[in-house]
């Protein structure tokens, strides 16, 4: 499994505010209505986003072997990582689809089915948004240590510490 690019998230937002946004479209003009977006929907993001973000702060000990804590077994944290890559993915299509709707929804905000509509679809936007960051944020937990022995192969790179210049942050900056 390779890490989730967020590049590829924002991608799936776009993709999936289009649809949103032609979803409104489409049902106003063929039927005058707005789409009703339940409170359940944002209620339901949030309750999830929470969820997941518990889980990681109840495995972040387990997950970083802190003294004192039995060790996640292999097939949980790899179950684990999985869930975080799922609603990673599944938050960002959320999200721009409801954020579609939202701005589909905004020229009709002072009618009350209007108002409603965008409001429950900012909301939901904003927990889909923390699911997929609280996602992403245990997906990074679960990354597996690279071993000393397989950066010294040639042809692949040298581990470099954190504090040198040319340490994890500055790989993330580059895009490696």
């Amino acid at each position: 499994m390779t890490p989730t690019r967020i590049r590829f998230l924002v991608a799936l937002a776009v993709i999936a505010s289009a649809i949103g946004w032609g979803a409104v479209q489409l049902i106003q003009g063929q039927t005058g209505r707005m789409i009703p977006v339940p409170w359940t929907a944002a209620w339901t993001m949030w309750i999830l986003a929470v969820a997941l973000l518990i889980w990681g702060l109840l495995s972040r000990p387990r997950l970083l072997r802190k003294p004192g804590t039995r060790p996640m077994p292999p097939l949980v944290a790899a179950r684990t990582a999985a869930l975080a890559m799922a609603a990673s993915r599944t938050g960002s299509l959320v999200a721009g689809f409801y954020a579609g709707i939202a701005i589909g929804a905004f020229p009709a905000r002072a009618t009350e089915a209007g108002n409603s509509t965008m409001w429950a679809a900012m909301v939901t936007m904003l927990g889909s948004i923390l699911l997929a960051a609280a996602a992403l944020w245990l997906e990074r937990m679960c990354r597996l240590p690279s071993k000393p022995d397989e950066d010294q192969r040639p042809g692949s790179r040298r581990a470099v510490p954190r504090s040198e210049p040319g340490g994890v942050g500055a790989r993330v900056r580059s895009g490696l």
